[in-house]
């Protein structure tokens, strides 16, 4: 399909606050996970993956922990999934994913970091049939035809693979993610894979540049400094 994955692992943060910003988003997701489900990672994969990415992130165990009491309590806070979607500056279509224990703030908050910097939000549905919902993994290798052989062997259903820069990307159906993670597991186990994640890819991508990335760069932090978004996925290509 010749997409690229812009990688959007969470880097260390450099500042203290930001630092609290990432703890503060897997603590939040964890609890709505483990409360919406089983506390048992083993029979919730969900939470078992959200569990593996944020101590991948380095997020510390007091902060998983402290969540999953609180899911285990069953009080606290009740949270709902909230979905914004629009065009960011350059004509990049957005996807703004949400945990909010209170709709009208967020859609304030997260329509004023549209209209300030030259977005338009749009409807439900105004972008998201150009995204497909993928598992995603991505690791350093040069055969992906071998890497496809393998997934192939153990039965793995896999959408696309791509070879670049000495870095394989492999898509697959968000419901194949834990079969994907298994069999490169089973069939690579000395590779060290980088990205595993369940995200919005888009179909194309839109190209910006001048103005634009600046503005770009200011409307996802903006958006980023927003409390109750969680991630937010988009098609813009900037020049390296």
């Amino acid at each position: 399909m010749g997409r690229k994955f812009e990688v959007r692992k969470l880097s260390m943060a450099k500042t203290a606050g930001a630092k609290i910003k990432v703890y503060s988003k897997y603590g939040k997701e964890i609890y709505v996970c483990a409360k919406n489900g089983s506390l048992d990672p083993d029979s919730n994969l969900s939470l078992k993956r959200l569990i593996e990415k944020a101590k991948k992130d380095q997020v510390p165990s007091h902060v998983i922990e402290k969540a999953l009491d609180k899911a285990k309590g069953g009080a606290g806070e009740d949270f709902s999934t909230a979905r914004y979607e629009g065009f960011g500056p350059g004509n990049c279509m957005v996807i703004v994913d949400c945990l909010t224990d209170n709709n009208n703030r967020t859609f304030m908050d997260v329509r004023q970091a549209f209209v300030k910097n030259n977005a338009k939000i749009g409807g439900p549905g105004t972008v998201g049939h150009m995204f497909e919902h993928q598992a995603v993994f991505q690791f350093a290798g040069d055969d992906d035809e071998a890497v496809l052989e393998n997934l192939m062997m153990e039965d793995a259903d896999v959408t696309d693979i791509e070879c670049e820069d000495g870095v394989i990307t492999v898509y697959a159906p968000h419901t194949e993610f834990f079969k994907v993670k298994n069999a490169l597991a089973a069939t690579m186990p000395d590779t060290n894979i980088d990205v595993e994640e369940i995200s919005f890819v888009p179909q194309t991508m839109t190209e910006i540049s001048g103005d634009d990335i600046a503005a770009f760069e200011k409307f996802l932090d903006a958006l980023n400094d927003c409390d109750d978004v969680q991630n937010v996925y988009h098609n813009a290509e900037m020049p390296d």
